[in-house]
């Protein structure tokens, strides 16, 4: 009789444990579904000096330019919210609701396609323009993103 209840009960709590791991599972299943505030591009892969640039021919100088205007369209607009990917509205407390989902998508989805419509003006228009400002562009654009490093030093707590 001993030896029923000790097993009973020994398979009760393995069940109960079992029963809790998954629901920790969906929880964290769940809330690994939430879309992220800042996607796409988010980082340059170095930053350049005006005579390193000076070396680069025009179609190396273009590929920069378009490359730190994405990384810019994909976070400037959220720096209220995050600098970095992978802050959710669930991490920042914001309600999951259906409204804010939406409104979310459609910010993600506009933001791409507005980088879509000014890569594509920038690959028919951008060759014409002066080697000069678009070096002192990419240099202005990578200060920009520079900058990014240091905006918690602005906030107050």
């Amino acid at each position: 009789m001993k030896a029923k209840l000790t097993l009973f009960s020994a398979i009760f709590f393995l069940m109960i444990g079992l029963g809790h791991a998954q629901e920790k599972a969906e929880t964290k299943k769940k809330n690994d579904n939430s879309q992220s505030i800042i996607s796409g591009k988010v980082n340059i892969s170095k930053y350049h000096s005006r005579d390193q640039l000076d070396e680069m021919s025009k179609g190396e100088l273009l590929t920069l330019y378009i490359e730190r205007i994405e990384v810019i369209v994909n976070i400037l607009p959220n720096i209220a919210f995050a600098t970095k990917p992978g802050v959710t509205m669930a991490s920042l407390g914001i309600p999951e609701t259906k409204e804010n989902k939406k409104a979310l998508e459609d910010n993600i989805e506009a933001s791409g396609d507005y980088f879509d419509s000014t890569v594509e003006f920038q690959t028919k228009i951008l060759p014409y323009s002066d080697t000069n400002d678009l070096i002192a562009a990419i240099l202005f654009y990578e200060s920009t993103l520079k900058a990014l490093h240091t905006y918690n030093d602005f906030k107050e707590d």
